[in-house]
């Protein structure tokens, strides 16, 4: 097992703030905005007065697509342009990913293996190296490689616990809910350079 950097899978997380935040962020930004409703005037009818202005003793009416009415349009509901994202720095990003893999690594939750090397693109030859590294794959499975390649989807794409993720794209939300961290250790340097050596972009 290679040795992980302290500064990324050991640090010392005493508030989980702006873990939250991240994760919170991440939810927000996979939220779709599809649901739309009918304003009064996009209900279809309604163009007669329902009863005359006076003389019937009942509230003055213009039209049964009055919001207040059964069948009636939605007032202040979905436009279906709702913004839901959530902005997160860089530097926060990459902070709350350190944490939530120090929260891991301590839960030993983390493994690495020397190299994802698939040849053949067949499920066998994945199931043998998690096999290798002790991972069950009865639970979820984030695999860490420094590329998605070809071969490497193709062994992956029929085992349904393991999602497969660059450096680069990392997230708390996956992190926290991943069972298993499995980390190609070609992976590492460009992980390190990601949350380490470019905080300041």
């Amino acid at each position: 097992m290679a040795d992980l950097n302290k500064d990324i899978f050991a640090l010392k997380v005493e508030n989980h703030e702006l873990l939250k935040t991240a994760y919170d962020a991440y939810l927000a930004n996979s939220r779709s905005s599809h649901a739309k409703t009918l304003k009064r005037g996009e209900v279809s009818g309604g163009g007669k007065k329902p009863w005359k202005q006076k003389g019937t003793g009942r509230a003055r009416f213009g039209s049964t697509r009055n919001p207040i009415w059964r069948h009636g349009g939605v007032a202040f509901g979905r436009t279906g342009e709702e913004n839901f994202t959530k902005r997160l720095s860089k530097t926060s990003k990459r902070v709350a990913v350190r944490q939530a893999l120090s929260l891991q690594n301590k839960d030993k939750k983390v493994v690495t293996v020397a190299d994802f090397a698939i040849k053949d693109g067949k499920t066998k030859e994945a199931l043998k190296i998690f096999e290798t590294a002790k991972v069950s794959l009865d639970k979820k499975v984030l695999l860490i490689v420094p590329e998605k390649s070809e071969m490497i989807l193709r062994a992956t794409n029929n085992l349904n616990s393991v999602k497969v993720v660059r450096p680069t794209y990392l997230n708390v939300f996956d992190i926290l809910n991943a069972d298993t961290i499995v980390i190609s250790e070609k992976a590492l340097p460009e992980l390190e350079n990601w949350l380490i050596g470019k905080e300041e972009a």
